[in-house]
């Protein structure tokens, strides 16, 4: 009879099993004690599923590196085409630059060049068919960009099941995808507009003289290379999304059985 008394004396005084919680002190757990017991496992819980914003980038980073050939074919098919756009933007602001001069010489040499310049026309504007060659080829990137970002999905699949198996969420995995398309949109779409800037500058100065230079604003330039870089990375993004996606909402199991 002696060790009941005993467990029944550990039970009046000390804590239920389970760890010490209000009934420890002497008084029943309340809606208030339980919602703050579930709050912090709760927050212990995204402690362990959710990483800072510098490790994504880490890793993000990381993938670009490992794979980078893989990535540069990416990232050219968006400099080719974000370099056109830019050719097109700043050619306009020189020939808006020499248009500004007054120079009835400078005026009929734009005329032979191919711009469409009426006799009161003070800005010159490219024509229907460069806009459209530009809307193609930036449509072809997107295409091309979807396309290889399904393929880098598909050599990864044991890399997210991995992820995923560890207490990585959705919008991790996604994250990992749109760090790694803006990163690869930064240098692409950079490399691009710089490019069809002092490629459309330099084949102008041919055309026209020095006063290809001196005439533009640097600050339309400047606005146009900045403009193509967004345009670029915003094809970046869009062209990620749907791979984004898929990678997101893939099963951990079948990713793993997943062979190649």
């Amino acid at each position: 009879m002696l060790p009941e008394k005993t467990a029944s004396k550990r039970r009046d005084d000390g804590a239920p099993p389970g760890g010490r919680g209000a009934e420890s002190f002497g008084r029943p757990m309340t809606t208030s004690d339980e919602t703050i017991a579930a709050m912090g496992d709760t927050t212990r819980m995204h402690r362990q599923v959710v990483l800072p914003m510098g490790k994504s980038f880490e890793i993000a980073f990381n993938s670009i590196r490992v794979r980078f050939f893989r990535s540069l074919i990416t990232t050219m098919s968006l400099v080719l085409a974000v370099s056109f756009l830019s050719f097109v933007s700043v050619g306009t602001d020189v020939a808006n630059g020499l248009l500004s001069t007054g120079d009835p010489a400078l005026r009929q040499t734009l005329i032979r060049s191919g711009y469409d310049l009426g006799p009161e026309d003070t800005r010159a504007d490219s024509s229907p068919k460069q806009r459209w060659i530009v809307v193609l080829s930036l449509l072809v990137c997107v295409v091309g960009i979807v396309n290889a970002q399904l393929m880098a999905v598909t050599e990864r699949f044991r890399e997210i099941g991995t992820m995923k198996c560890l207490g990585a969420l959705d919008r991790f995995i996604l994250r990992l995808f749109l760090l790694e398309a803006i990163m690869q949109g930064l240098a692409g779409a950079g490399i691009g507009a710089l490019a069809g800037a002092a490629f459309a500058l330099a084949s102008n100065t041919l055309q026209f003289g020095l006063q290809a230079l001196t005439t533009p604003a640097a600050a339309d330039i400047a606005f146009s290379v900045a403009t193509a870089t967004g345009i670029g990375c915003l094809l970046s993004v869009v062209g990620v999304l749907y791979p984004a996606f898929v990678a997101a909402r893939m099963q951990p199991v079948e990713a793993m059985r997943a062979e190649h």
